[in-house]
């Protein structure tokens, strides 16, 4: 099956608001094994409105729409779905007293007539109801049953729970085949590379098939197949997915699409182990990567971020001499850095992370882009050397951060 979204409102033409339904419903509509094909987004106008929903049906047999269905007179979804399937809009009693007992728990006593209009809905529809708002979706399909449009209201919560407890069930009754996918997460491949070492399994494939994708420092390899069942999906999934490692293993650091954070997290949670960081050019980013996760009082007694040389030597005991004859951004300045920030916490590991994030700030022989990520567990002492030469301040202290990340998971 194939499907088109249309989101309906003035207001995200204006970008008043993120338009985050198209991406919540394209995530869960391909999951069922409905493709999507078009993303379209129209404003409060029924001329256009019926236009694109006619252009969608030329590609498309569903349709599903978001926005539209509330009491003003801007709100004309459900007229116009009505009049491009030829059908009509009928009042639903029932509908109607469930809208006036809502309207009693907002304390509001009088229904105003344009609320009435809420209650009228296609004759032929299947009825979804609103368990978090006034305004009730509704399926219909076109005299045929070649075409189908199903109409959910604008505001994300609403839409996402009409469409857990009642659309994801009226859209299965109609797929004969279901999507299921595995994102492999890489970092310290570039996409161009990825793509070109996998090119012997990407070349010819039918399914499953298999894409590579770019994100702020990092690339995924997205694994889909579509089958008659889960089951039959799900294995065709772990077959490919085996044949990638085969070839990119060492770069995949997550099959179920975790943040580098988030895995070495746990990691370090069933390894019982503790970890505290010294930071200069990321400026706390690395500690509070660690503490967006839950439970990473666990993990974590405690950061410090030392910028100045001052506070390097106050807050973490790196010798004076280091600094006069290496610099605050080397190797050895990493490395006492790091082994301060666990002596001071008492953790079991520690890691930091010396540079110049840029613009500006460069010396003849150190340039915006080069860093040094030290990292002392037990005996074991190393330190990585990152050379981007990029004045780039925000993706330079980005990709740091996550230089972190991965040489804790290496080395621990």
């Amino acid at each position: 099956m194939k499907a088109a979204l249309l989101s309906v409102g003035t207001e995200l033409l204006m970008g008043q608001i993120t338009n985050t339904n198209a991406v919540y419903l394209s995530r869960e509509l391909n999951y069922r094994g409905i493709d999507v094909m078009y993303h379209y987004t129209v404003g409060d106008n029924p001329e256009r409105l019926a236009e694109i929903i006619n252009l969608a049906f030329r590609d498309c047999d569903l349709v599903i729409t978001t926005g539209g269905l509330g009491p003003t007179q801007d709100d004309m979804t459900k007229e116009i779905a009505c009049e491009v399937m030829g059908d009509e809009l009928v009042m639903h009693p029932e509908i109607l007293e469930s809208i006036r007992r809502r309207m009693a728990g907002y304390k509001i006593t009088e229904m105003t007539p344009n609320n009435r209009k809420q209650a009228e809905m296609p004759s032929r529809a299947v009825i979804f109801r609103n368990s978090c708002g006034t305004a009730p979706g509704f399926a219909l399909e076109n005299i045929e049953g070649t075409k189908a449009i199903a109409c959910m209201p604008g505001p994300p919560r609403e839409m996402k729970t009409m469409f857990e407890k009642s659309v994801a069930q009226w859209l299965e009754e109609k797929t004969d085949s279901v999507l299921f996918y595995r994102e492999l997460k890489c970092f310290g491949i570039g996409e161009s590379e990825l793509e070109t070492v996998l090119l012997p399994l990407i070349d010819g494939q039918t399914d499953p098939t298999i894409a590579t994708y770019a994100k702020e420092g990092e690339c995924s390899v997205r694994v889909a197949s579509k089958r008659a069942t889960r089951e039959e999906a799900e294995k065709a999934v772990d077959e490919m997915t085996e044949k990638v490692c085969d070839i990119v293993g060492k770069f995949v650091y997550s099959k179920d699409n975790e943040e580098l954070s988030q895995v070495v997290s746990k990691m370090l949670k069933d390894r019982k182990l503790t970890l505290s960081s010294a930071e200069s050019c990321t400026g706390g980013l690395f500690a509070a990567a660690v503490t967006d996760i839950p439970g990473s009082s666990e993990i974590f007694p405690g950061g410090f971020v030392t910028y100045s040389n001052e506070a390097k030597m106050r807050d973490l005991g790196v010798k004076k001499e280091t600094l006069e004859k290496y610099g605050a951004v080397s190797e050895e300045t990493a490395l006492e850095m790091a082994e301060g920030a666990r002596r001071k916490t008492g953790a079991d590991i520690g890691i930091s992370v010396t540079g110049i994030a840029g613009p500006g700030g460069e010396t003849e022989e150190k340039h915006p882009g080069l860093a040094y990520v030290g990292f002392v567990y037990g005996d074991k002492s190393l330190c990585r050397k990152i050379d981007r030469k990029m004045n780039d301040r925000r993706r330079n202290r980005s990709h740091s951060v996550m230089v972190m990340f991965e040489t804790l998971l290496q080395n621990i």
